[in-house]
């Protein structure tokens, strides 16, 4: 049986849940090309970088009212014809550390909350899909959000190659082929 510590449930800096829970959401994620920003040192490489590129980042979560259709609207995103430059993720409720100091770094004057959809450019945000705006969607819904968003900021032209192993994943994972013809 999982173990929670007396850390987590009195809101410590330890991880709010056991790294069990979290481990399959950071897979979906990680499996298709995300890099994990575990620590403060790491958000800032990511993100305190003038090259122009547009970052891609999802503040994973295990809430099922609105993580359940967010990394599979992140991921059906990245079928679209230009996608962003990186792919970045990191876990609210488990690095703890590493959120606080995006949040305060990255997001100054935004509502704390999770899961949260980013995009950034040169250390900006440019775009963000909130929490109550992601819990109401289907996951279709929120890649088509992304991609029209995409389409206005991102030149990185996607590749066969990524969208064969995406196809495949959603395959294996979720039985179905994104880019089958709906009959």
């Amino acid at each position: 049986m999982a173990q929670i510590s007396v850390d987590s449930l009195i809101g410590n800096s330890g991880p709010s849940y056991p790294e069990q829970i979290a481990a399959p959401y950071r897979k979906e994620l990680t499996d298709n090309g995300f890099t994990q920003m575990l620590t403060s040192e790491d958000v800032d490489n990511a993100l305190k970088v003038t090259d122009g590129k547009i970052k891609f980042v999802v503040l994973n979560s295990v809430c099922g009212c609105g993580a359940r259709v967010a990394r599979p609207g992140a991921l059906l995103s990245l079928f679209s014809k230009v996608v962003p430059d990186d792919r970045f993720t990191l876990f609210a409720g488990m690095e703890k550390d590493a959120v606080a100091h995006f949040r305060n770094n990255y997001l100054q004057g935004i509502t704390p909350s999770s899961p949260n959809i980013y995009l950034f450019k040169d250390g900006e945000l440019v775009f963000i899909l909130h929490r109550y705006q992601i819990e109401r969607s289907a996951a279709g819904d929120i890649a088509d959000a992304l991609i029209n968003e995409y389409n206005k900021i991102c030149t990185k032209q996607n590749d066969d190659a990524s969208v064969e192993s995406l196809q495949k994943y959603f395959i294996e994972h979720f039985d179905v082929d994104p880019l089958a013809e709906q009959q």
